[in-house]
């Protein structure tokens, strides 16, 4: 008898603390729209935040908030804005595909070196030492710092140079976010002839340090017959939404740092 009674206190006091508990949940429940969930099966499930926010889970949920728009995610591409669009009955809106590119030529065989790096197989920690090992500040260091964060294997290490696999890369942005020396830009996928250089050195000097620099002599510039080359801070640059892929400029440069991306296999 003396072993029931602390039984019966123990076992009412948890029916007790039991419905008060099951009583709670529903009192303060936060309802979670299912939406989120079916959002979120309709994404790539890539993780990689290029939208801006924490993974695929978060844009589902500002998605389904009014807080983003499914074109948000630069991984899905077209048939997931559509899909997304029509299932949360918005305007699918338009995305233009991307893909990152590093721009810059300086290989083994074209750049001077000012040391030999044994260190960490890290861009950062070796730009670290005096900006890296290349003679050109604005070079590409080559020990694959973007290559480790990108989640879709788009990037590979060739001969000193950092390079995109075009059929891979989906412009998530990861490798241009990682890159120290800020040479890897997103630029539209049917964008063909590119300035594969960063350098802004004045001629002389970017000539000395790279084969292949840029020295802004302006000749592409002026060969250019839609006007999508210009000349800024040393270095050409090419407006993607003027230019119509002539070619006419990588004929006239004389350091060979333009070409067509699409006619170069990085595969």
């Amino acid at each position: 008898m003396s072993l029931l009674i602390p039984v019966a206190v123990v076992s009412g006091l948890g029916l007790f603390f039991g419905l008060g508990l099951s009583y709670a949940s529903k009192v303060f429940e936060v309802k979670v729209d299912e939406r989120i969930g079916q959002v979120r099966e309709m994404l790539p499930g890539a993780n990689c935040g290029a939208c801006g926010f924490s993974g695929c889970d978060g844009l589902a949920e500002a998605i389904v908030n009014g807080e983003a728009t499914p074109n948000r995610c630069p991984v899905g591409g077209m048939s997931m804005v559509e899909a997304i669009s029509k299932f949360m009955g918005i305007d699918a809106g338009s995305v233009e595909p991307k893909e990152a590119r590093v721009m810059c030529n300086g290989t083994c065989d074209n750049a001077e070196r000012k040391y030999t790096y044994f260190g960490i197989e890290d861009c950062h920690s070796a730009n670290a030492l005096a900006g890296g090992m290349n003679s050109c500040s604005y070079s590409c260091l080559g020990l694959g710092s973007c290559r480790k964060v990108c989640p879709f294997d788009a990037i590979e290490v060739e001969n000193g140079v950092a390079r995109n696999i075009s059929e891979k890369c989906t412009g998530c942005g990861k490798c241009v976010a990682e890159c120290p020396k800020g040479i890897i830009r997103l630029v539209p996928v049917t964008s063909g002839f590119t300035v594969f250089c960063s350098n802004q050195d004045k001629g002389a000097v970017a000539r000395k340090n790279c084969k292949v620099a840029c020295i802004a002599c302006r000749k592409c510039e002026k060969a250019c017959p839609s006007s999508a080359i210009t000349v800024e801070n040393n270095l050409a640059v090419i407006d993607p939404e003027k230019c119509i892929n002539c070619g006419e400029c990588e004929k006239v440069c004389p350091q060979s740092c333009i070409s067509n991306a699409k006619a170069k296999c990085f595969a």
